[in-house]
């Protein structure tokens, strides 16, 4: 499995949508769901006051990762993200409390701040949203088995059957 950071906001753009969160709507089921989800799959989860919020940041910190120490490193610092913003709220698009975080991970935290202002991983998540839209994605959980698109949470059981069986 290969991890992409993306910036969910630029594939809506392109897809011409919008966060479901952003439909009143579509809000509060879509939050009750994040939780039931969860749930579900026995994840600790707490909705942050603040949602949805910027993340190019830690995106790019993603990036720097990945690139330099490896994907393994990379998926440390998106599960680490990602639990501290769903759990505990943590505002990863404030600087201070993402460099604490990426302190807190074990990354040096100075090295980190540089990284996710350096035009470089700027251009490497740019690239990645390019090749994201380029590949269709329009939302997120979004996989892609030997070309076939999957979105969706819901859609990990035919992942699964695909996986075992190659196909129905």
């Amino acid at each position: 499995m290969r991890r992409h950071a993306i910036l969910l906001g630029v594939t809506f753009a392109a897809a011409e949508l919008k966060s479901p969160v952003s439909h009143p709507i579509k809000r509060e089921y879509s939050l009750r769901d994040f939780a039931r989800s969860a749930r579900f799959e026995g994840l600790p989860y707490e909705q942050p006051a603040a949602f949805p919020i910027p993340t190019q940041n830690a995106a790019r910190l993603f990036w720097w990762l990945h690139d330099s120490r490896g994907p393994a490193e990379a998926a440390h610092w998106a599960r680490s993200a990602f639990r501290a913003y769903f759990t505990r709220g943590v505002a990863l698009n404030d600087a201070a409390a993402l460099k604490a975080l990426a302190a807190a991970s074990g990354l040096d935290a100075d090295a980190a701040e540089a990284a996710w202002n350096q035009p470089e991983w700027k251009d490497r998540l740019k690239r990645a949203n390019e090749q994201a839209i380029a590949a269709g994605v329009f939302g997120a959980p979004f996989f892609m088995v030997d070309g076939e698109p999957f979105w969706g949470n819901d859609r990990k059981p035919q992942i699964e059957r695909v996986l075992v069986s190659g196909g129905f």
